[in-house]
């Protein structure tokens, strides 16, 4: 059994354990439990999963069904992106976007909406078409775009239920080369920060803050199947070999770079499925503002960067498209997110999240769900106007409060 999630600083506390080998095992324990929550890849880095008993989907049949007439393919809870995206591509499909590790369930990412990069890309979480949903009763409960609510069961933070299957949108599968350049200065990121991220259809600025460099450019575009370079970005060069976001790693754990075209599964990751991602022992915090506010709120950031610098690993700065999901980071606005991956120092790390959330306040910044914040003052909630519907929508399908824990209700989100 799992004890503690994937980066080791968080224990979970359940007191009971389930790993069910069908649907309806699993409706049988969600019935029984008076308290349960899913457990995924171990991904995330707070509190959300607590709950008395935990139940894992590793052991249901896995289900990976493409529908060509419709272009969409239903997957079971427990199936992780790396997974589904070579069954993909070996059918002919992909799937609009993948996050930088491969390595969650799509469950579980889509949960939390966790997302890729690309100014004309939402989070994954906006091509769901439909789920499966075992409620509190033990029911098997099916939601597509015309069931009420649907909107706001996406993006659910495991409130609602325990999610036994997704149905995504794909399309057909692409090639994608990527490149890293080095050395971008300040000032032109913040000039040119706009055709920068649509200089590629996925682009990540890596930073320490520190000093008058943005340090590497990850740029990932759709094209044909052969060599692809752009010689010069604003200042920044081509890299002349192979990188890994952290300095001084070993890149071989990093998708293929170099501009050499490759199927597109194998190249918008950061990281190898096969391979421990990033840098293992870490923490994690995002934060997501509106798009008209990312120069500003880079600039704050900035300013504190010799607090920040001594408990970085790296910074990631990425863009994600809108999206009409009610608690989706990107909601009703294009959004930029500014990634932190932190040295393993909860204590200081914890210390510092406060002063980085005032800093981000004036743009209403949207922690992401599964990464380390504070919430000092309660307020993320306000910052969702769909929040009142969502919180209904919990005492519907969960009238019991059989999937509320900590995490819901310190951050009034039920």
């Amino acid at each position: 059994m799992r004890v503690s999630n994937w980066a080791g600083n968080h224990a979970y506390p359940a007191t009971a354990w389930h790993e069910p080998t069908s649907i309806d095992e699993l409706c049988e324990i969600v019935a029984a439990a008076p308290r349960i929550r899913a457990l995924g890849s171990g991904h995330c880095f707070n509190d959300i999963v607590d709950s008395d008993a935990l139940v894992s989907l590793d052991h249901l049949p896995t289900v990976m069904e493409i529908d060509r007439r419709r272009a969409t393919v239903t997957v079971t809870g427990s199936v992780r992106y790396g997974t589904l995206a070579t069954h993909l591509h070996a059918n002919g499909w992909a799937v609009h976007n993948l996050a930088s590790l491969p390595h969650s369930t799509v469950a579980g990412a889509i949960a939390t909406a966790t997302h890729g990069s690309g100014d004309r890309h939402p989070n994954l979480a906006a091509v769901v078409k439909g789920l499966d949903l075992v409620t509190a009763n033990g029911d098997v409960r099916h939601l597509d775009a015309s069931a009420p609510g649907f909107r706001g069961s996406v993006v659910g933070l495991g409130a609602l239920g325990v999610v036994t299957a997704v149905t995504l949108e794909i399309e057909p599968t692409y090639d994608v080369a990527q490149e890293v350049h080095t050395g971008l200065p300040w000032s032109a990121a913040l000039e040119h920060f706009d055709e920068i991220t649509a200089s590629a259809d996925s682009v990540s600025l890596f930073t320490d803050w520190t000093g008058p460099q943005v340090a590497q450019v990850w740029r990932k575009s759709r094209v044909e199947p052969v060599e692809w370079r752009t010689p010069d970005l604003f200042g920044a060069q081509p890299a002349a070999g192979a990188l890994h976001p952290l300095p001084g790693v070993d890149p071989a754990s990093t998708t293929e770079q170099l501009g050499v075209a490759g199927p597109w599964h194998e190249r918008l990751p950061h990281f190898r499925m096969g391979f421990t991602p990033s840098a293992g022992a870490e923490l994690q915090s995002e934060y997501l503002v509106a798009r008209e506010h990312a120069v500003a709120a880079l600039e704050v950031v900035r300013r504190l960067a010799d607090r920040i610098a001594p408990l970085l690993l790296v910074s990631e700065i990425r863009t994600i498209a809108a999206d009409n999901l009610w608690l989706s980071t990107a909601y009703q606005r294009d959004s930029v997110g500014i990634h932190f991956t932190w040295r393993p120092a909860p204590a200081e790390v914890t210390a510092l999240l406060p002063t980085l959330e005032d800093a981000l306040a004036p743009f209403d910044a949207r922690p992401h769900w599964g990464k380390l914040f504070a919430d000092a003052d309660r307020r993320v909630a306000d910052l969702y106007p769909r929040i009142s519907d969502f919180r209904v929508l919990a005492e519907w399908l969960d009238p019991y409060g059989k999937f509320r824990n900590d995490y819901l209700e310190r951050h009034r989100l039920v």
